[in-house]
């Protein structure tokens, strides 16, 4: 009778050594590769929203939307059926971020942060719907290019009005990564103390969110869409007001130990 072979219990282990080293070597990478499709993913809806708001603009003598409700923030409302679906339009959501806070049921997440979508919105404002299944995403329009009713108070010397009044298009963030759907950055805001704080009323933290390993995607008011560093947020030209070189700058004088522990590593601008 021939002798029985297979392995022995050492060589098995060592198999199954070799097996975890080359998990341990390759999980990092294949890690950096999920981040940098979901990174490519959102530029895409970035790209797309660009592209609905210069279309909007375009057919409206230059305006983007004036915005509805009590205090005008609701431009979304404003927006075609299909646009405003959270679920027949994809590009609402960022990779990262594709389950809204409030479920289709109603029921609660327990906390807005990097990971979750704003909405569902089932409101309506004067004879606005937010159609029949809600609005929910999670990228925000920059506020100060909204043409309507905030236009009239203390910051309407901010906003741009068209955007044809807007220079340096490419400096001007139109859409991004956001915990909100309206943003109003102010230069002497600070960020978020916990890279996974809660949504604040904190103007700037609502966008200064770490969804792709220190940078945010965003459309610009020229509809082109890049990868935005979070310390970068400061540097841009939200309003005609706005204070490009400000104090969380590098040019206002900001140091390492000036910006909270979480976002300490990332890159200057």
């Amino acid at each position: 009778m021939g002798e029985k072979k297979g392995f022995t219990l050492i060589e098995l282990l060592v198999v199954i050594a070799i097996i975890a080293l080359l998990m341990s070597i390759l999980m990092p990478a294949l890690s950096k590769v999920r981040e940098q499709a979901r990174t490519v993913g959102c530029l895409g809806n970035m790209r797309q929203w660009g592209i609905v708001g210069t279309m909007y603009a375009e057919a409206n003598s230059g305006k983007l939307w004036s915005g509805i409700g009590p205090n005008s923030w609701w431009w979304l409302y404003q927006l075609p059926e299909e646009l405003r679906c959270w679920k027949e339009n994809k590009t609402w959501f960022c990779p990262t971020a594709t389950k809204p806070i409030v479920d289709e049921h109603g029921l609660n997440a327990p906390t807005l942060n990097i990971f979750n979508a704003w909405g569902i919105y089932r409101d309506s404002f004067e004879g606005y719907s937010a159609g029949h299944l809600g609005v929910a995403g999670s990228y925000g329009l920059n506020g100060f290019l909204l043409s309507g009713g905030l236009m009239t108070n203390d910051r309407g010397r901010s906003f741009w009005g068209t955007l044809t009044n807007v220079t340096a298009a490419n400096t001007v963030p139109l859409f991004l990564d956001s915990l909100r759907f309206d943003l109003w950055p102010q230069p002497t805001t600070p960020p978020a103390q916990s890279e996974f704080a809660a949504w604040t009323d904190q103007d700037m933290a609502r966008c200064c969110i770490n969804r792709h390993m220190g940078f945010v995607g965003c459309a610009f008011a020229d509809a082109s869409a890049r990868k935005v560093g979070l310390k970068e947020l400061w540097t841009l030209q939200w309003s005609k007001s706005f204070n490009t070189q400000g104090p969380w700058t590098r040019a206002g004088g900001v140091d390492d130990g000036s910006w909270p522990a979480w976002i300490r590593p990332f890159k200057d601008f």
